[in-house]
């Protein structure tokens, strides 16, 4: 809308010009047209703020100020159209830092289509500039733990070779345990097989993988299969080979063969670590045999394997599991006394067993430290507490324990 003053000078100034019904009218819409178009233009200007303004200029742009633009944008969505203009300036020179930046950005905004687009761009420019293992390691990881395409993921494993680019067995790996992780069955045979192409020299780590997947699709034989593979591939198993398939054993109940393995790991001079430990710990507690873990627990320290706060939990578990809440109360005192800080359930399940037995003392030390680990008791456990510290007094008994509570 035209103000009036405006409309006042110019009636003014040019009272001839509106002698003519049909020049007034031109020159009024002539000026709300161009007022319009300013505003428009201001108001397409701030929309645009995030488009980088020294993509216009003349001057030449080094390789370190063009991943800066796109470091600097706010918005990610803009990455693909901001890389296009870059792309038809005559100072345009690609490299991988100038790729990454893109694709990061790109990941950001989910457009997994425009990245298949600057990989394709790549590909046709690999003589331009070139392009690392560590890229393409990161490419993978966005297609395979941020936009869930696996099989584009793999794809770019084995065109790696077309972008002048050769894997190591890291990234080899890498998307193996993608697979693995993925539960995709189908096909890690054929991934692990297709490592012969790309010229990867298997090791442990793939090794462990492979027994992974096979553990995780039921197939134990095979995995024991794979195991015996390791010197043909002139590979030798470590500890994690050796937890993988006692955690499976364990799983299964079959405790005395994952013990077995623990026998043929010191044959083999594999020092187990904690987290093989914390396996046959917890699989004796399932099995309700924890004597016989705490007997583990004291071997693990002999060796100088240090145990953490799952090896104690899954003892503490096992101690209440047992319902022998008195020991359960005991050994926590020596957690804490390591600095280690039992959970909320450890707290609550020690105080209701110690509460169903009428040891108010021991209920009064766990509850203290309960609190000071900031854990609240709530309603349902004081309850219980309560009924403990109340039995058998009966100058109380005209006081209901809802009451107390409420009070």
């Amino acid at each position: 809308m035209i103000s009036r003053s405006v409309i006042a000078y110019i009636t003014k100034t040019h009272q001839s010009i509106f002698q003519s019904p049909s020049l007034y009218h031109n020159l009024l819409l002539q000026s709300t047209t161009s007022i319009r178009f300013h505003s428009l233009s201001s108001s397409s200007a701030s929309q645009d703020s995030d488009y980088p303004p020294t993509l216009n200029q003349k001057d030449w742009l080094s390789s370190n100020e063009v991943v800066k633009i796109f470091q600097t944008l706010k918005n990610p969505d803009s990455a693909l159209s901001v890389f296009t203009q870059i792309s038809k300036r005559k100072d345009y020179k690609p490299n991988e830092a100038l790729y990454s930046v893109v694709i990061t950005k790109l990941a950001v905004a989910k457009n997994f289509d425009a990245i298949d687009d600057v990989m394709e761009r790549i590909k046709s420019e690999k003589g331009l500039c070139r392009i690392s293992e560590t890229f393409f390691y990161n490419v993978i990881k966005v297609y395979g733990n941020v936009a869930g395409r696996m099989d584009r993921a793999i794809e770019i494993l084995f065109d790696m070779p077309k972008y002048g680019c050769w894997p190591t067995v890291k990234t080899f790996n890498f998307v193996l345990n993608l697979v693995v992780n993925a539960k995709r069955f189908d096909i890690v045979h054929e991934v692990y097989l297709g490592g012969v192409k790309l010229g990867i020299e298997i090791d442990a780590c793939c090794l462990n993988i492979m027994i992974k997947g096979l553990c995780r699709r039921g197939d134990l034989d095979g995995a024991f299969k794979v195991l015996d593979e390791f010197p043909q591939q002139k590979c030798k198993p470590n500890v994690r080979t050796y937890s993988i398939l006692m955690d499976e054993l364990c799983d299964r109940g079959k405790v005395e063969e994952a013990f077995w393995l623990l026998e043929r790991m010191e044959r083999e001079n594999i020092e187990p670590d904690t987290v093989a430990f914390n396996i046959l710990i917890s699989g004796l507690r399932k099995q309700g045999r924890v004597d016989e873990g705490m007997e583990l627990l004291h071997k693990m320290r002999l060796k100088g394997c240090k145990p953490n706060q799952a090896t104690h939990q899954e003892i503490l578990y096992g101690l209440i599991d047992a319902k022998k809440h008195a020991e359960a109360k005991d050994f926590m005192g020596q957690m804490i006394s390591e600095g280690v800080s039992p959970s909320f359930d450890s707290f609550k399940s020690i105080i209701k067993g110690l509460c169903k037995k009428n040891l108010v003392e021991d209920v009064d030390w766990v509850l203290k430290q309960m609190v000071r680990h900031e854990f609240v008791p709530k309603r349902g456990l004081w309850m219980q507490i309560i009924r403990c510290l109340f039995s058998g007094h009966s100058s109380y008994a005209c006081f209901s324990i809802e009451e107390i509570v409420e009070n």
